[in-house]
């Protein structure tokens, strides 16, 4: 047998070193040692980062966000609405197509360990009227709950959305009357109000108006189902072509599309009204005008207008719906209305209405706009070194007992460390 050399010559045109097998093999350990390096550096990298559609919140920012919290929170325990807290997740019924909320596609779906679908929650609406039902059953006075919380939404990553939002609401159980309207409207505008918002106007609709046109077409539910999507995306073309296609008489889709231009003061109610040729559509018009009144008696008017257009995506509202509008942001700060029927889903009866503000969004508004609740106070920095630790604790302890912001910082620490309380957004 020949026996292998203990050195390699390389080949080539020019005279190389003699290189041994030795040093070929410590050549490839170091190369391996720098390519796990490199892994593990990139890997590290990786992992800093959030997924896409969620961020991080610190520093300022959150204490910002805790303050307006905060005051929505007040605002809405001064009307009598109590605390609940609902799971994150919850079965996938609850958020079926039946009950008309987030469509599958959009939900984040796993199983348990029994091999039931969860869900994590899109919506607070539907968790709300679970727990009405389960807790209050026989209750005929009205029931007052206000929550905060995140809610889960798989939108498209082109979309550009955050997939996960805090969101702070109320919800008015067993009351029907436009005066439970007009307080949940009220709520809005003073609660954004109290958090220095000044420039949005609240837009009013009623999803009976369209529906009444509807019926009186002689449309079906799918049909109709197809034209709110039309309309709720400002496609006419589309709405158009679907009403052609469905052989509906001209007068009728003239009708239904003509939906559309009615936006803007108390007025347009007016000019709607000569419009409809249906008692539904008439109730919604006399619904919207008791309500207006409310509103003028809350002394809310001015940030109040009408557009009959503005449908949901949500099928379970079933009469006034209400979505607020501000500069700076081009999505709705706030989402609401009446859903009558939803409750029924879940054994009891009982007509209820309640909103949702989206406070990621209406942080987004009051940065642009250079508004909002002033911001907290620095806490004091002490320093200390072995000689006086025990007279600068004696004396932090002394002000944090007075309510004052406190950090003990020893003396090399604050010579060398930077100050990292301002506080930004990561990875949206």
């Amino acid at each position: 047998m020949t026996k292998e050399p203990s050195f390699y010559i390389l080949p080539s045109s020019l005279p190389l070193p003699i290189v041994t097998r030795h040093q070929i093999n410590t050549l490839n350990h170091e190369s391996e040692i720098r390519m796990s390096q490199t892994n593990n550096q990139s890997f590290s990298r990786a992992l800093l980062h959030t997924p896409e559609g969620v961020r991080d919140i610190y520093g300022r920012e959150y204490a910002a966000k805790l303050q307006v919290e905060d005051t929505i929170h007040r605002k809405l325990n001064l009307y009598g609405y109590q605390d609940i807290q609902t799971p994150t997740f919850e079965f996938f019924d609850v958020f079926s197509r039946e009950i008309g909320t987030t469509p599958s596609r959009e939900l984040y779906k796993f199983f348990d360990k029994e091999g039931n679908t969860l869900v994590l929650r899109p919506d607070f609406t539907p968790s709300m009227a679970r727990c009405a039902a389960k807790y209050y059953m026989d209750e005929d006075v009205p029931i007052r709950f206000c929550y905060a919380g995140n809610t889960f939404t798989n939108t498209g990553s082109l979309q550009g959305k955050l997939k996960e939002v805090t969101q702070m609401g109320a919800e008015l159980i067993g009351d029907g009357s436009p005066e439970a309207d007009g307080e949940m409207i009220a709520m809005v505008v003073e609660s954004l109000l109290a958090v220095g918002l000044k420039n949005f106007q609240v837009s009013v609709g009623e999803m009976e108006y369209f529906k009444g046109i509807c019926a009186q077409a002689g449309l079906d539910s799918d049909t109709e189902g197809e034209l709110r999507e039309f309309i709720s995306g400002k496609n006419l073309f589309g709405a158009q072509e679907l009403l052609t296609g469905k052989g509906i008489a001209s007068s009728y889709w003239e009708m239904l599309l003509k939906v559309t231009e009615h936006f803007g003061s108390v007025q347009i109610l007016d000019e709607a009204r000569a419009l409809a040729g249906n008692e539904r559509s008439l109730r919604a018009l006399s619904r919207l005008e008791k309500l207006y009144h409310v509103l003028c008696e809350y002394g809310v008017e001015r940030y109040v207008s009408f557009d009959l257009g503005m449908l949901s995506k949500y099928h379970y509202y079933t009469g006034v719906i209400f979505k607020v509008y501000t500069y700076g942001v081009g999505e709705p700060i706030v989402k609401g209305g009446r859903y009558d029927h939803l409750l029924g889903y879940f054994g009891k009866e009982a007509p209820a209405i309640g909103f949702a503000v989206v406070v990621d969004d209406l942080l987004a508004a009051l940065e642009r706009q250079k508004a909002g609740p002033e911001p907290e106070k620095h806490p004091v920095c002490l320093t200390y070194n072995a000689s006086n630790y025990e007279q600068m604790l004696s004396k932090a302890q002394k002000m944090r007992s007075m309510g004052q912001e406190t950090v003990l910082i020893p003396e090399k620490a604050e010579s060398s460390g930077k100050n990292k309380s301002q506080g930004g957004k990561k990875d949206v």
